[in-house]
């Protein structure tokens, strides 16, 4: 599955090297992710740190998409936990648009586990729970723990994960989402809830859904 993403919100040539890394390393063998900037105009976000930079992110990817090349994709990702541009109300793409959290939270939903989610700050966890509503996977077990992290702390390995084992220490859900596509999130030791990668989860699930299309048309052709 050829997977064309774009990031949310501005970023620098740097911080798109290292998410593009990210994909590379966590894509299995017959998935490939090619990760675009979102752009630099005054209509994108340079962060996602209130509900306006939130609407600004969504208006831009889904732009974006709806401009894109598609011929190289089987299908379009938002490279962001929230979504954008994903669930009821979004316009039809030109290629099907995965998302993150719904791939994710609908896979942990249907096993009957309790789902908790971890997020930086307030908009982004206001999102998040908007966004899980209107899946209709059911609610959270839990309020989303905001972290109160910057930015800046989102490629920052051992800042994030400590806030997040900080965290976790009050949580009692099965399951608890790391609410932001590019962390690199430490090994844990400890007990607790089971803090999921929602990026490499999903493109694990975007693995057996390629496999299945290919068993599906295999059969068509014989």
């Amino acid at each position: 599955m050829r997977i064309l993403a774009v990031t949310p919100i501005s970023v620098s040539d740097e911080e798109l090297a290292r998410r593009q890394d990210r994909y590379d390393r966590l894509a299995p063998e017959n998935v490939s992710v090619r990760l675009h900037p979102l752009g630099t105009g005054s209509e994108v976000p340079r962060a996602l740190e209130n509900d306006d930079d939130v609407a600004a992110s969504e208006a831009a990817v889904t732009a974006w998409f709806k401009a894109v090349d598609a011929r190289d994709a089987d299908a379009f990702l938002p490279d962001c936990v929230l979504d954008p541009g994903v669930g009821p109300g979004a316009p039809v793409q030109a290629r099907p648009v995965l998302g993150l959290l719904r791939l994710g939270t609908g896979f942990l939903a249907a096993t009957g586990a309790s789902i908790g989610a971890v997020a930086r700050n307030k908009a982004i966890a206001r999102e998040l729970e908007r966004k899980l509503a209107s899946y209709g996977t059911g609610p959270l077990h839990e309020p989303v723990s905001v972290l109160g992290l910057a930015l800046a702390d989102i490629a920052d390995d051992a800042a994030w994960s400590t806030a997040v084992e900080r965290a976790l220490q009050s949580l009692t859900a099965d399951y608890v989402l790391n609410a932001c596509s590019a962390v690199n999130l430490a090994e844990r030791s400890s007990g607790g809830p089971v803090l999921v990668d929602p990026t490499a989860l999903a493109l694990q699930l975007a693995g057996l859904l390629e496999r299945q299309r290919n068993i599906l048309a295999g059969r068509a052709a014989g």
